[in-house]
C-alpha cells in the first residue's frame, strides 16, 4: 500500500492558503540570514525573485529549494550551498509548514492495521518547493510515521516530482514488487491517481470534502473514499 503525505496522512494546508505560507517561509530565511550578517539582497529584489521561483516545471522535474533560494537571497556568495548550512537555512523556510502538521485521526491505527495483514507500506510524496528529503524524514519522526513504514520516497530522491512515472518505479522497486501487487492512495487526481494508474497501478482517492470528483478524468476509473477510515472496504472491492 503506497500513501501520499500531505493531505492524505497529515494535513498541512489548503492550497490557497499557500501564499501566505511562503510569505512567512521567506520572512524565516531573510530573519536567519540577518541574524547571520548573510543577508545581501533588498528586500524589493528578494518579493521579485520569490514571485519569479514559485512555480513548479512542467515536465515534473525537481526544482530544488537549495537552489531557490541560492537564487532568491544569492546564497552562493555567502556561503557553500552544498554544505550543512544550507540544509539548515531549508529547515528555516520549512519551519511555517511542518508547524501547521497534523496527523489525521485514522493514519496510524490504519497503517497499523494493513501491516498486520503483512502488507507493506510506503509513503511517496512531492516536496514544498523541492525542499530536501531529509527534512521530510525528520518531519515523519515527528508525527510517529516513520516507524510505522517500510520504504519512503520523496521527489528530492529521485529528480522526478509525481506523476512522473520515475517516483513510482523507484518505490516499487525498493518495495520489490509490481504495480499490479500495489495500491496508491492520495489526495490529488493530478498526481496522485494520473501517475500510478499510468503504469498500472491501482488508485484510491481520498475526497474529504468532496472537492476533487468533479476534477476526474472520466475515462478514469478511480475507488472514492471521504475517510480512511474507509480504506479496508475499498481494498476488499479492488482484490
Amino acid at each position: 500500500m503506497l500513501f501520499d503525505l500531505g493531505g492524505t496522512l497529515v494535513q498541512y494546508f489548503e492550497r490557497e492558503e499557500f501564499p501566505n505560507i511562503l510569505r512567512k517561509a521567506i520572512f524565516n530565511v531573510k530573519k536567519y540570514l540577518e541574524q547571520h550578517d548573510l543577508l545581501i539582497v533588498s528586500e524589493n529584489d528578494i518579493w521579485q525573485r520569490v514571485m519569479n521561483e514559485n512555480y513548479e516545471s512542467k515536465n515534473y522535474r525537481v526544482r530544488p529549494l537549495e537552489k531557490r533560494l541560492s537564487r532568491i537571497f544569492e546564497l552562493n556568495k555567502v556561503m557553500d550551498i552544498n554544505s550543512d548550512e544550507i540544509i539548515e537555512v531549508c529547515r528555516r523556510f520549512m519551519q511555517p509548514i511542518f508547524s501547521l502538521g497534523k496527523c489525521y485521526n485514522a493514519s496510524k491505527t490504519v497503517i497499523q492495521s494493513l501491516k498486520s495483514k503483512n502488507m507493506k507500506i510506503a509513503v511517496v510524496s512531492n516536496t514544498t518547493w523541492g525542499s530536501p528529503s531529509i527534512l521530510w524524514r525528520e518531519e515523519l519522526k515527528r508525527k510517529g510515521l516513520y516507524e510505522l513504514i517500510d520504504v519512503d520516497v520523496f521527489c528530492r530522491d529521485v529528480g522526478w516530482r509525481k506523476p512522473a512515472r520515475r517516483i513510482f518505479e523507484h518505490t516499487l522497486k525498493k518495495l520489490g514488487l509490481s504495480p499490479k501487487d500495489c495500491v496508491f492512495v492520495g489526495d490529488d487526481p493530478r498526481w496522485d491517481i494520473v501517475g500510478p494508474k499510468r503504469i498500472g497501478m491501482d488508485a484510491i482517492l481520498i475526497d474529504r470534502k468532496e472537492k476533487q470528483v468533479n476534477t476526474i478524468n472520466k475515462k478514469i476509473s478511480v475507488a472514492i473514499i471521504r475517510r480512511l477510515g474507509d480504506l479496508k472496504e475499498k481494498i476488499l472491492a479492488l482484490s
